[in-house]
């Protein structure tokens, strides 16, 4: 298969107005983006936006000065609608890079189509087990031993998209889904933002499934 190298337009520059720009989206709390804010290197983070408008996320943006936008599906006369406002949203911004920090939706095609390889997300679970709004709730349920959270390229699928990076942690006896999550959120944070600085700042590299970064 051919490597398909990714590098941001800006990577390798001097001065605050040549770094790379990232475009964070959420839904809900920004406990992920506030990760971000607090450690942003070699980046900037150019843009929050969210599908609701009542998201703590935005807040916590507009505290740090990063400039927000809200698309929300009620504003729209259908869900393509809306996918194509979401485009032009993310569009206004010219992100490097596109990072879904607790978004709660499944993106569609154009955006998908436009920054495809360049969209990361979170999950709370060791990729490709336990997909889905459960991931944490599966892996216990199903018994097992160690779990984690993977950071991954976004693709059209449920969190089927080639994975980045994993790190793990040993399940408990003791452990409650809530307890478990906790420890997981904590794994989740370090690690998107060790990823988002590596990606933004040196580029990565995509072969099939297998993603590297430089």
């Amino acid at each position: 298969m051919t490597e398909d190298p990714q590098v941001p337009a800006d990577a390798g520059t001097k001065g605050a107005a040549a770094l790379p720009r990232v475009a964070v989206i959420v839904s809900g709390s920004g406990t992920l983006l506030q990760a971000l804010l607090d450690n942003a290197q070699g980046y900037t983070i150019s843009s929050v936006l969210s599908d609701r408008a009542d998201a703590l996320g935005l807040e916590r943006a507009r505290k740090a000065g990063v400039p927000t936008a809200v698309v929300q599906l009620k504003d729209f006369p259908d869900r393509a609608a809306w996918d194509r406002g979401l485009l032009k949203a993310v569009d206004a911004f010219a992100p490097d890079l596109v990072v879904l920090a607790g978004f709660m939706r499944i993106l569609g095609e154009p955006l998908l189509n436009r920054y495809g390889g360049k969209i990361i997300n979170t999950h709370p679970a060791l990729l490709p087990a336990f997909p889905g709004a459960h991931g944490v709730r599966d892996a216990m349920a199903h018994g097992v031993k160690v779990t984690g959270c993977s950071v991954i390229l976004v693709d059209a699928g449920t969190d089927t998209g080639p994975i980045i990076a994993q790190r793990a942690t040993e399940v408990l006896d003791e452990d409650t889904e809530e307890t478990l999550h906790e420890r997981i959120k904590v794994l989740e944070r370090d690690l998107l933002v060790d990823v988002v600085e590596r990606m933004a700042t040196q580029g990565w590299t995509v072969d099939g499934r297998k993603v590297r970064l430089n």
